[in-house]
């Protein structure tokens, strides 16, 4: 029987933890060597990879993401692996329906039980439904997250309606996600009972980034309301920009009188090895960051401004980023106060830019911006524009040019023509629809297996001790000797 102050935990260590702070590198040969330490953590879920990872796994570390999935499945079986991704799997584009439920297949095939599912407008009218049908229809559970920000539109009335939509799709789960860790635990305490009245018997998860440092109070506040089930990461892929540490949480829910469902020694195996990894690879660990409270007023994503001032740098105008943030305001409000998430950040700050360098507001628009006018990422979202921005937009001549574009909608055949003919693996399909590089995917596959024993180390210190001797050239011989132990080396 469940214990109604038990508390449940999802982790993202392996793709939220990477990608707010190893930029997406760890390899999956970081990864196996505690694989099973994950299955033995008692998850509720384990959050693996994203659309994200497919491109940057095959680029940028020469591995076959399909086979990612396989290998970590056969080692965690007890939770179920998760992707996080928005409706589409392809960067801000908008997917043909036939590769959309493709996808789903795929990912279930290949042991992606669950699918974290975002829809940056909360809109669950727009394409929603499909990508939920299609993840059901693949045997995969689906939670949908309700996204959080920060506006005039966004009150705890807007959340429970968004929750009563939510529900009417028939999710297994749906969860409060703060991708800017923008949630105050004043404003938990007041938004997560009204997601949970709205919610009925569908259970409701809670997800944050420590971003402004105060995620892991908000955690608290938010079982303290009546959330079971939290998304946190594990050492040193914790904190920063990433998730709350479980073992901290954890450890402060149990003086809080709560029962944190967790084998703690496994995850200590899991933290002692990416510790291992980090220091190995020269790796940033996350730390808790101080409270800043212009971030709740821009609430631009840490990894949009990072960009903002490598483009303005090239530019030489890098002495504008603090007027393009402040743009980016004004930018955000004229649309209607979208989500800072992706790809509504990256929308809003490139037209910030725009807007700045130009030295005119909306004298250029962004093409993502016309089509997010033409109500592409959905009519509620068009209709919020401000009425005299729209008809600046809309005056514009590639508005004009733009105005009758409709999404193509080849069927399955077509595109598998597109892309290589009938020979071709649904597998390979997919890859090369989302890296769009057949000279990548030569390169990943000339690369070869990934490798299972090339990050053993943290459980084997006296081996890495050997490997980094072996790497030395100013000495030519070394003894080793300890109590039952006599290793003697010619270097």
């Amino acid at each position: 029987m469940s214990n109604a102050n038990e508390v449940r935990f999802v982790d993202t260590t392996l793709r939220d933890g990477n990608q707010s702070l190893w930029a997406l590198a760890m390899s999956t040969s970081m990864m196996l060597p505690v694989a099973s330490r994950f299955d033995e953590a008692g998850f509720a879920a384990v959050e693996l990879t994203a659309p994200a990872h497919f491109k940057t796994t095959v680029r940028e570390l020469r591995e076959d993401p399909w086979e990612r999935i396989r290998l970590i499945s056969r080692e965690v079986t007890s939770a179920p692996l998760a992707v996080m991704q928005h409706c589409s799997i392809i960067g801000f584009r908008i997917v043909p329906t036939c590769l959309a439920q493709l996808w789903m297949q795929r990912l279930a095939a290949n042991g992606i039980r669950r699918v974290h599912l975002m829809e940056a407008s909360n809109d669950f009218g727009l394409r929603v439904p499909d990508y939920v049908r299609f993840a059901t229809e693949a045997g995969m559970e689906v939670a949908l997250a309700l996204t959080y920000s920060i506006s005039p539109k966004h009150t705890d009335e807007y959340y429970a309606q968004k929750t009563r939509d939510a529900v009417a799709l028939k999710v297994p789960a749906i969860f409060l996600k703060d991708p800017g860790g923008l949630l105050t635990p004043e404003r938990t305490r007041t938004l997560v009972p009204a997601i949970l009245r709205n919610a009925g018997k569908t259970p409701v998860e809670f997800h944050s980034h420590c971003t402004t440092g105060l995620a892991p109070l908000c955690y608290l506040e938010a079982v303290r309301q009546g959330i079971r089930t939290l998304h946190t990461a594990i050492p040193p892929l914790a904190n920063a920009s990433s998730q709350p540490s479980v073992l901290t949480v954890a450890d402060n829910l149990r003086h809080l009188g709560y029962v944190p469902r967790i084998n703690e020694a496994a995850v200590l195996a899991v933290s002692d090895h990416l510790h291992y990894v980090a220091k190995r690879e020269g790796r940033p660990i996350g730390a808790p960051v101080e409270y800043d409270e212009y971030q709740y007023v821009h609430q631009i994503p840490g990894g949009v401004i990072s960009n903002l001032k490598r483009q303005l740098s090239q530019l030489r105008l890098i002495d504008k980023l603090p007027q393009v943030i402040a743009e980016c305001i004004q930018v955000r409000k004229d649309f209607g106060y979208p989500i800072m998430v992706t790809p509504f950040s990256q929308f809003i700050a490139t037209q910030a830019a725009i807007n700045v360098v130009l030295g005119e507001r909306y004298k250029q628009v962004a093409d993502d911006l016309i089509y997010y006018a033409l109500g592409f990422w959905g009519k509620e979202a068009a209709a919020a524009i401000d009425c005299n921005v729209m008809d600046r937009i809309m005056s514009l001549q590639r508005s004009k040019e733009l105005k009758d574009w409709e999404p193509p909608e080849p069927s399955l055949e077509e595109v598998r023509e597109q892309y290589g003919g009938g020979g071709l693996s649904d597998d390979d399909l997919l890859l090369r629809y989302m890296i769009g590089s057949d000279d990548d995917i030569k390169a990943m596959r000339a690369a070869g297996p990934i490798r299972r024993d090339k990050y053993v180390g943290a459980a084997t210190p006296l081996r890495v001790l050997i490997e980094e001797l072996l790497k030395r050239r100013d000495f030519s011989y070394v003894s080793i000797r300890a109590k039952g132990l006599d290793i003697t080396m010619e270097i």
